[in-house]
C-alpha cells in the first residue's frame, strides 16, 4: 500500500511535469521589435518594423522553430533615444522576449546597450554605423565603416578623381566617429587638412541655404570635390532640395550618401537627387532571384504595387535568419546558447552570395555603389568582387588598430589588445571612449 501510494504520487508528478513541459514547449517565442515608429526617424524605421512583422509571419507559415510559433511584441521608442533604453528594458523584463530586433541611430542603440548586457538579452541590430564597440549581446548586420564608408571614399577618389572632401553629417556619434575615420583615412592618404570641410547638423535640419553656399564655395577652388554624407533622417530632403536649388548638380558635387535608401526617396520628387551616390549593401534593383522573391513578398504583404526594399531591411532578413537557423543549431532560445551557437552560422543574403556571422558578430557583406536614378532606384555602378568582414574596431584609429574581438571560448572578448595580450575590460566602457 505505501509503496503503492508513494508509485501514484511519483507518476502523478510525472504526469504534471511532462504536462507543464509541453505547455512551456507551447509557449511561442517573443521577438521584440524596437523601432521609432514616430518622430524624426519614422521615415526609416517604420518600413523594419513591418519587415520584421513579415518576416515572422512567414517562419510562422513555414510551421515556426522547435515545433513554437513566433509572437512578434511591439513597441514605439519615437526618435526618443533615452526612450529606446526604457522601451528595451520594457521588452525584456517585462514582456520577456526571447529577442529584439531593433535600433537606427548608434545613440539608440548606444543607450539600448547596458539594458541588453545587463539583462543578458539579443540585440540584433541592422544598420550601417561607425564601430568601435562589439559586444556579446549584440549582433550586428549593417555595414561597419569598412563595409561602407572606407570604400565609398576609395571609388570617389580612385574612379572620380575627387580631391577636396566634405565629411557632412548629423551631429551624433555615428557620423562623428566615420568622420574621425575618414579624415584620418584621407589625410593617411596625403590629403591636405586645407581639402577637408566637416560639418554637423541637428537631427531634423531643415534650413540648408547657408551650408549649401559654403559647400558650393568650397568646391570652387578648382579641385574635384564631393561631399561623404552621414546625415541621418528626414533632414536629407530638405538637404538634397537645396542642392538643386543652388544648381549644384551631381556632376559638379557628387554627393555620396550612407543613410539614403530607396525608403527615403519613395515619394519624393528625385529631380534634384539624379546622378548622386549611396554606398549601401544592397539595392532594390539587384538582378537577383531571391531579391524578386523577396519584392515580390513585401509588395504583397503591404498591398501596395509602390512598396520598395532597402539595405537595413536585408540586414533584418540576414539577421532574422541567422537567429532562426542559431536556434535550431542550439536546440533553444535559451539565449547564452544561441550566441555560442550563432557564431560561424551562414545564410543567403539577398545579392546572389551568402553572409556568415563572425566571431566579433559582425558578419560578411558585399558593397555596393549606387547612383539614383530619377524612379528613385539605384543603378550599381560599382561593387567588390567579394564580400567583405566587418571589423569592430578600425585599422584607421591609433586607439582601435590594434584590437581584436573574439567572442568564442576561450578568448570571450570584445576588445583584445594583440599588442599587450590582454582584454581590454567591459565592453560598453570600451565602446563608449
Amino acid at each position: 500500500m505505501k509503496f503503492s501510494k508513494h508509485l501514484k504520487l511519483g507518476l502523478s508528478a510525472l504526469a504534471l511535469s511532462v504536462s507543464l513541459h509541453s505547455v512551456a514547449a507551447e509557449d511561442p517565442i517573443k521577438v521584440g521589435i524596437l523601432h521609432s515608429l514616430s518622430g524624426t526617424m519614422a521615415i526609416s524605421e517604420s518600413a523594419l518594423k513591418d519587415t520584421m512583422l513579415m518576416l515572422i509571419e512567414q517562419q510562422n507559415a513555414a510551421g515556426g522553430v522547435l515545433g513554437r510559433q513566433l509572437e512578434a511584441v511591439v513597441v514605439d521608442p519615437a526618435s526618443d533615444w533615452p526612450l529606446f533604453a526604457e522601451k528595451a528594458r520594457e521588452l525584456l523584463a517585462k514582456e520577456k522576449v526571447d529577442v529584439i530586433f531593433g535600433n537606427w541611430t548608434s545613440v539608440s542603440r548606444k543607450s539600448v546597450l547596458p539594458v541588453v548586457e545587463e539583462l543578458n538579452g539579443l540585440l540584433f541590430y541592422p544598420v550601417q554605423y561607425e564601430g568601435e564597440e562589439s559586444s556579446e549581446n549584440v549582433f550586428y548586420t549593417g555595414a561597419a565603416p569598412n563595409q561602407q564608408a572606407i570604400p565609398a571614399v576609395d571609388y570617389l577618389k580612385n574612379d572620380l578623381g575627387v580631391e577636396r572632401w566634405v565629411l557632412a553629417g548629423t551631429d551624433y556619434v555615428y557620423p562623428r566617429t566615420t568622420n574621425k575615420i575618414l579624415e584620418t583615412y584621407l589625410k593617411d592618404q596625403g590629403v591636405a587638412d586645407a581639402d577637408i570641410m566637416i560639418n554637423y547638423t541637428p537631427f531634423g535640419h531643415s534650413n540648408w541655404q547657408a551650408i549649401v553656399a559654403e559647400i558650393k564655395k568650397f568646391g570652387s577652388a578648382g579641385k574635384k570635390t564631393a561631399v561623404v554624407s552621414t546625415i541621418n533622417g528626414d533632414a536629407n530632403v530638405p538637404f538634397y532640395r537645396e542642392l538643386g536649388n543652388q544648381g549644384l548638380a551631381a556632376s559638379d558635387i557628387p554627393v555620396v550618401a550612407f543613410s539614403v535608401g530607396e525608403q527615403e526617396l519613395a515619394g519624393i520628387d528625385t529631380a534634384p537627387l539624379v546622378g548622386h551616390l549611396a554606398a549601401w549593401n544592397y539595392f532594390m534593383s539587384v538582378d537577383n532571384d531571391a531579391n524578386y522573391d523577396f519584392i515580390d513578398a513585401w509588395v504583397k504583404f503591404k498591398g501596395d504595387d509602390k512598396a520598395v526594399t532597402n539595405d537595413p531591411m536585408e540586414a533584418h532578413y540576414i539577421g532574422f535568419n541567422m537567429y532562426i537557423e542559431a536556434v535550431k543549431k542550439a536546440g533553444t532560445t535559451e539565449v547564452d546558447a544561441v550566441k555560442d551557437a550563432i557564431i560561424g552560422v551562414t545564410v543567403p543574403n539577398l545579392t546572389g552570395g551568402f553572409a556568415a556571422m563572425m566571431p566579433n558578430h559582425h558578419i560578411t557583406k558585399p558593397v555596393l555603389i549606387g547612383e539614383i536614378q530619377d524612379n528613385g532606384q539605384f543603378s550599381v555602378v560599382w561593387e567588390t568582387s567579394s564580400t567583405v568582414a566587418g571589423d569592430a574596431w578600425s585599422d584607421f584609429l591609433p586607439g582601435s588598430r590594434d584590437l581584436i574581438s573574439d567572442w568564442r571560448a576561450p578568448l570571450k572578448c570584445g576588445n583584445f589588445n594583440v599588442v599587450t595580450g590582454k582584454c581590454g575590460g567591459g565592453t560598453a566602457e570600451v565602446a563608449s571612449k
